[in-house]
């Protein structure tokens, strides 16, 4: 027999604004920590892009509840925009989630980007240079407090005096930044992260962007070892090809894959994680809405994982 192909590390991803409510979250918290994947990943959103609203448990409050009521997955928002999470308490909910799981948080960070969940609930999202510029300010003070440094910073959007996190978290918070962009985005890694997470890339385009981003860290003096490379794409998982074609709504698979999406049986998911691991992508964070049927969450696992 010959020895299956490597893949690489799978995680659930979760649309935490899409309905997700307590009991929801803490089924699918318990089937992944008991069907093996090696973690639980969530978005930190207020609403939808559009309507309808639905119910949207709120981020970090069900991070707290998952560091303590799990034991071996890894977690973290997918992720927490920077333009309604101050850095000074963000950095310190890290600090006190980190501790408390002991030592399984990522802290996932962003810019921001979705206007209305800003126009809704009165946070200034301002425009794309206005915006990457306050994300850059905000990395710059929360690597620096994670360092353990007392932070004096007078930027155009953050001003602290003597500021410092106590106490420490025992264990180094890894700073996942993810996007698919081929300028700031891999700045912004080559400086500050410890993770690079790519959207919904097919193989060919993550490797573009994951090579850039080695050409950036060079520049800065770190190996291109020192920034984990992921992804966050949507699963379409299907029993058989009737199955699969009944979940894409007419749509063809090839057209879903080629749009990033892992597509198929359990035969063909393989082959496309494979290829994923080929360029370079060490975890895959799969999104699962459906947060009442956990049956296909659980015949992935068996024939997948």
């Amino acid at each position: 027999m010959q020895p299956k192909t490597a893949i690489p590390e799978i995680a659930i991803m979760v649309e935490g604004q899409m309905g997700l409510d307590w009991p929801r979250w803490k089924r699918m918290a318990r089937a992944v920590e008991n069907l093996g994947f090696v973690g639980l990943y969530r978005s930190d959103h207020f609403t939808n892009p559009q309507p309808p609203d639905e119910d949207s448990l709120e981020a970090w409050t069900s991070l707290v509840w998952l560091a303590d009521n799990t034991e071996r997955i890894e977690f973290g928002p997918l992720v927490s925009p920077v333009s309604f999470r101050h850095p000074a308490m963000l950095v310190r909910m890290a600090a006190a989630v980190q501790d408390l799981s002991g030592g399984r948080l990522t802290l996932g960070l962003g810019a921001g980007w979705m206007e209305r969940e800003h126009e809704n609930y009165s946070y200034s999202l301002l425009d794309i240079p206005g915006r990457l510029k306050r994300f850059e300010e905000a990395l710059i003070v929360i690597t620096r407090l994670l360092a353990g440094e007392r932070v004096t910073f007078s930027g155009e959007h953050y001003q602290f005096n003597d500021a410092i996190l106590l106490p420490r978290p025992e264990q180094r918070i890894p700073i996942l930044i993810g996007g698919n962009g081929l300028k700031r985005t891999p700045e912004l890694v080559a400086r500050f992260a410890d993770e690079w997470n790519g959207i919904y890339l097919t193989p060919e385009r993550f490797a573009e962007r994951s090579q850039r981003i080695d050409e950036l860290l060079r520049e800065h003096g770190r190996g291109p070892e020192s920034v984990r490379r992921s992804i966050m794409t949507g699963l379409t998982f299907g029993h058989d090809d009737a199955d699969v074609r009944r979940q894409l709504n007419g749509h063809s698979p090839d057209e879903a894959r080629a749009a990033g999406r892992i597509v198929g049986t359990a035969s063909e998911v393989r082959d496309q994680l494979a290829a994923l691991a080929e360029v370079g992508v060490q975890r895959v964070m799969l999104q699962y809405l459906d947060y009442d049927d956990l049956s296909r969450l659980e015949a992935f696992a068996a024939a997948v994982l």
